[in-house]
C-alpha cells in the first residue's frame, strides 16, 4: 500500500514566539488516522493548514481524536484548550483521548472547568453543539505500552527533563518505527527504545551558540536539553534512517529574531556538529514539513 505512515511537524518552536514556528507539536499519521504528540500554541491551525495544503484528511480538525503529552511545560501544553474545543466546534463527534505524565488528568479537569460557560453556551444555545465531541478521556501514564489500535502501537519511555516527569514516545506502525524525544538531556533510555528506528525526531540546542549565553541560561539549557554534539553521539548509537531536528534552540539572539541567513548558517553549523559523530541523514525541521 505504499508509504502508509507520515510524520508531520505541526510546530517546531520553543517558548520564544517566533511567527514561523508554532509551539511544539508533531503528528504521526497512519492511513486516515492522526496521533498528535504535544500541543503548543497554534496546533489546530497548523493541522488545518496541512489538511488544506497537503490534503491530509487525518489532520482536519474534527479528526484530531488521539493525543499524547511528553511533559507539562507550557510551550507543549498551552494549545490543549485549542485541541479540546476547536475540533469540537468543527463538529468532532467522538471523545478526545489524551495520554500524558502525572498531572495530565488534573490539567484536563481544570481546563474543562475553566470553559464551563463556553461549553454551556454552545450546547444549550443556538449552536446546539454535540455533547460527545467536547468530552476528554485523559490518562496519566507510566512507562510501557500506553495505547494500541489496529494501526499503531505506542510505547512511552522516561527521559530526563528536570524537574518534570517527561516521556518520549515510540510509534510502531505497519511500515515504520517513529521515535519522538520530547524535551530531554542525553538519555540512554531513549537510545535503548529508539535503536534502529526509521525516524528519530529529537530536540537540540546549538553547541557553539550556548557558549555566548548568560551563565543562568547556560546552566539551564545544559541541564535540561541536548546539544548538537551530544545528539551526534546519540544518533550514532541509535542509527536511525533519518534524524529530524525539532525544538531547535539556535542561540542567535534573545528571541531568535536574527536574519534568515544567520539562522541558516547556524542550522548548517548544528548539522555539521551532529555529523562529527553521526554519518546518517539529518534534516533541520520546519513547521509543516512531512517525512
Amino acid at each position: 500500500m505504499g508509504n502508509r505512515t507520515k510524520v508531520v511537524l505541526l510546530g517546531t518552536g520553543t517558548p520564544n514566539p517566533v511567527p514561523a514556528r508554532a509551539g511544539s507539536s508533531t503528528a504521526v499519521v497512519v492511513d486516515d488516522r492522526s496521533y498528535i504528540v504535544d500541543f503548543g500554541p497554534g496546533v489546530v491551525r497548523r493541522a488545518e493548514t496541512t489538511y488544506r495544503q497537503k490534503n491530509i484528511l487525518a489532520l482536519k480538525p474534527k479528526n484530531l481524536k488521539i493525543a499524547f503529552l511528553t511533559h507539562l511545560h507550557s510551550d507543549h501544553t498551552v494549545g490543549y484548550p485549542d485541541l479540546i474545543f476547536t475540533p469540537w466546534v468543527m463538529e468532532r463527534d467522538e471523545p478526545l483521548k489524551v495520554f500524558g505524565p502525572k498531572g495530565t488528568v488534573d490539567m484536563t479537569e481544570q481546563i474543562i472547568k475553566a470553559y464551563e460557560v463556553d461549553i454551556d453556551g454552545r450546547i444549550n444555545g443556538l449552536e446546539k453543539a454535540n455533547i460527545v465531541g467536547v468530552t476528554v478521556i485523559p490518562t496519566d501514564i507510566s512507562e510501557g505500552l500506553v495505547y494500541e489500535d489496529e494501526l499503531v502501537k505506542v510505547e512511552a519511555f522516561l527521559v530526563n527533563h528536570p524537574p518534570f516527569e517527561a516521556y518520549g514516545y515510540k510509534f510502531t506502525t505497519p511500515d515504520k518505527v517513529i521515535v519522538i524525544s520530547g524535551d530531554t538531556t542525553p538519555s540512554e533510555n531513549l537510545v535503548k527504545h529508539a535503536k534502529g528506528c526509521d525516524i528519530l525526531v529529537h530536540e537540540v540546542y546549538s553547541g557553539q551558540g550556548i557558549k555566548n549565553k548568560p551563565q543562568k541560561w547556560y546552566n539551564y539549557h545544559t541541564s535540561v536539553h541536548t546539544s548538537s554534539y551530544e545528539l551526534g553521539e546519540i544518533a550514532e548509537k541509535v542509527s536511525p534512517k533519518l534524524l529530524v531536528l525539532y525544538h531547535q534552540l539556535f542561540m542567535v539572539g534573545d528571541d531568535e529574531t536574527a536574519a534568515p541567513s544567520v539562522i541558516e548558517n547556524r542550522v548548517q553549523e548544528i548539522i555539521a556538529e551532529i555529523k562529527e559523530k553521526f554519518n546518517g541523514e539529518v534534516v533541520s525541521g520546519n513547521d509543516l514539513d512531512i517525512f
